[in-house]
């Protein structure tokens, strides 16, 4: 059901609106979770290696697939507020049309240039061919996680995060499941997590698609739309082109860092690949809920009603609040635990490089989560400029700080350049965010 989150007390809309978002991401990152658990569990410690490897190459593809989603989502959003049907509709149409060009490209570029990705980034040896076999399933699967990640943001700019929450908890359960038959009865190794991944992504994205179509049926617009609009084009670029960039200069630090990490040997890239993991799990938590305060803010500017806006972002810096205290606690007090859910309790090297990960991080989600709401608003009002250049700032002192505090502190001085980063970056957006420069876009 559409929901419009310009009435109502705004605290009490956002929690609502954000609650099935929180579940959605915990499914979401099921996927990735499963992949590295089985293969960790009953393949080996090459195996949970070859993929937390192969991972930060797909978070490349994943930029694309992310920045059509928001650029689609915030402008959706603006247009649901203000009531704009025919070009809602417009909207999506053209949205789905030049992200099935850009996934093509992308699909012919990454089978082309796999291999030389991984080289890139110093795959060792012992890992590289089963990294390049769970790369190529991956990327033959990108149709699926593009226009997944399409759809869901149309519900959630049409201010329904239900339907997606029920997509994704059928579709990753069934993913654990479907990576146990293949790995454990079928023997299919490291190509059987991929091929899981492919088949259960493909059915949640056909499924979700199909649901669009019916809810965009139930709006009323007299006559016909346009399927593609230039104007809407340029209007979804301005916000989807720099999310597309930030997301991927993102991407492309993590595979330096990555490779800075490859340098230590396979022991530490798995431990960092179940830290990792855990840590992403929390990080996306925060920015799909970020994107949720994106489509609060972008339906009330949409409708006008700017003083909403500060209500809102109250309720979510308590929000995400609420989620900081349990999991720092968790992950810092307990997090030997949780990285043994990837490996073997023998693995010595590997759990406790993940657990040192977790200990210097996770204090420091209550700064990021921070950054990631104020981000919401300034995405939600299309002030990307402001957006982009808090986020590249803790991208490049985060690469250059993991280069320079490795030199002499090992990869200790990898993970303390996470928290230096996420400090000065968030003093940027809040800064950004309470002078109120976003009310210009």
């Amino acid at each position: 059901m559409n929901k419009d989150l310009t009435v109502g007390k705004p605290e009490v809309v956002l929690w609502k609106f954000a609650l099935p978002l929180f579940g959605s991401i915990i499914f979401q990152q099921l996927y990735n979770i499963a992949d590295s658990l089985v293969a960790g569990k009953f393949i080996g410690e090459h195996a949970l290696a070859a993929v937390g490897n192969s991972y930060e190459i797909t978070l490349i593809y994943l930029a694309f697939a992310f920045g059509c989603n928001i650029g689609c989502s915030v402008v959706v959003s603006q247009l649901f507020g203000a009531k704009e049907w025919k070009d809602l509709k417009t909207a999506v149409s053209t949205t789905f049309i030049v992200s099935g060009i850009l996934c093509g490209i992308l699909m012919v570029l990454g089978f082309l240039f796999a291999p030389q990705l991984l080289h890139m980034i110093h795959t060792p040896k012992e890992i590289f061919s089963d990294s390049l076999l769970y790369l190529n399933i991956y990327t033959g699967g990108l149709v699926f996680l593009f226009f997944y990640n399409i759809a869901t943001g149309i519900f959630s700019a049409l201010g329904d995060s239900k339907t997606p929450f029920w997509f994704l908890a059928f579709s990753s359960t069934a993913n654990v499941f479907v990576d146990i038959l293949f790995v454990k009865t079928f023997h299919m190794g490291i190509a059987g997590v991929a091929w899981a991944t492919f088949l259960c992504q493909g059915v949640s994205c056909i499924l979700a698609v199909i649901a669009v179509y019916k809810r965009l049926g139930t709006i009323p617009t007299e006559g016909t739309y346009e399927h593609f609009s230039k104007v809407l084009l340029k209007r979804l670029a301005m916000i989807a082109i720099p999310s597309i960039l930030q997301q991927s200069f993102i991407s492309v630090g993590n595979i330096y860092i990555q490779s800075i990490i490859n340098g230590f040997g396979p022991s530490v890239i798995a431990g960092y690949s179940a830290a990792i993991k855990l840590n992403n799990l929390v990080i996306t938590t925060f920015t799909t809920l970020g994107n949720g305060m994106s489509n609060f803010a972008a339906q009330n500017i949409g409708a006008g009603k700017l003083d909403r806006i500060k209500r809102g972002f109250r309720g979510g810096i308590l929000m995400v609040y609420t989620i900081c205290i349990p999991v720092v606690l968790l992950y810092v007090l307990s997090g030997s635990f949780f990285v043994r859910i990837f490996m073997d309790t023998n693995t010595g090297a590997a759990l406790h490089t993940g657990v040192q990960f977790l200990r210097i991080v996770a204090p420091f989600y209550f700064v990021v989560s921070t950054k990631l709401i104020a981000d919401g608003v300034l995405r939600g009002a299309g002030a990307m400029n402001l957006f982009m250049i808090a986020t590249f700032t803790d991208l490049i002192l985060r690469v250059v700080l993991a280069k320079i505090l490795s030199t002499n502190a090992g990869v200790v001085g990898i993970w303390e350049a996470w928290p230096i980063g996420w400090c000065i970056a968030t003093s940027m957006s809040v800064y950004f965010y309470v002078k109120g420069h976003w009310k210009r876009g």
